[in-house]
């Protein structure tokens, strides 16, 4: 299979398949998280003015960390440093960035929104994003595959010699599984009264898994201290003890609460 094409011409005007892809993918997760604030009865106008903001942050975030985990190469190649349609956006550092970026305009225009329940009401968007994102970001640029493979499935991408994993097709699909798991939790949590928290916090713990297997096993050179690998880590061990922690305090207050209530006669 010929590698897709990362960009057409309109005229004299260049278009960045990648570029289209990742307005698609925040375009996306924009209508659907407005969507959920609608349908929990949360106001959607600080989403509304803040939206494009926590994008600038996003991409911003995503490029700065991917730059300085990259630094020795772009010290050398400082004029590829905005080209991020060749690929370069950090997960992390997006989240790193975008996170206190809507965190500020929620505290400023939706307090009646606390953050526990914003995050679990985002984390479904997050992940089905992620998903979108797989597919029309990284499939479509430069250098997008992972490692060599000679296997069937291999896939040709622009700027890489041969057949390549084609890792951001098998992240879509773990991706997506780890959505619709998502939706079988939320439902769960709801019938279960399970406190606010619970879910962005299954959301951190099942994406970090893949997220650490894929770069070990397609992507990064073998070991166990590539960042992306040693995050995913500390992400994994930090939500679950977050998990723990959170669902020991709600069975205890549960319990206070019982033994307080009046015995019926």
């Amino acid at each position: 299979m010929r590698p897709i094409p990362v960009d057409f011409n309109i005229g004299p005007l260049t278009i960045h398949t990648y570029g289209i892809g990742l307005a698609i993918t925040f375009y996306f997760a924009y209508r659907y998280y407005d969507r959920r604030l609608r349908n929990n009865g949360y106001n959607v106008e600080w989403l509304q003015k803040s939206f494009l903001w926590i994008i600038a942050a996003a991409i911003l975030g995503a490029r700065v960390v991917h730059v300085v985990a990259n630094i020795t190469y772009y010290l050398h190649n400082p004029g590829e440093i905005v080209l991020i349609w060749h690929g370069g956006l950090s997960s992390y550092g997006g989240l790193a960035f975008a996170i206190p970026a809507a965190m500020y305009f929620k505290h400023r225009h939706a307090p009646e929104l606390s953050y526990a329940k914003g995050f679990d009401l985002i984390a479904p968007v997050l992940v089905a994003a992620w998903a979108m994102g797989r597919l029309l970001g990284p499939q479509l640029m430069i250098n997008g595959g992972g490692r060599p493979t000679n296997a069937w499935y291999g896939l040709q991408y622009a700027g890489q010699i041969g057949y390549r994993i084609p890792v951001p097709l098998f992240q879509a699909t773990e991706d997506f599984i780890i959505f619709l798991i998502l939706l079988k939790l939320e439902k769960y949590f709801k019938e279960h009264h399970s406190p606010d928290g619970a879910l962005i916090g299954s959301a951190a713990l099942l994406w970090n898994i893949p997220r650490f297997s894929d770069e070990y096993l397609w992507l990064a050179v073998p070991r166990l201290w590539d960042a992306v690998e040693v995050f995913s880590l500390a992400v994994v061990a930090v939500s679950a003890i977050y998990l723990i922690i959170l669902f020991n305090k709600s069975q205890h207050k549960t319990t206070a609460t019982a033994e307080t209530e009046p015995s019926a006669i």
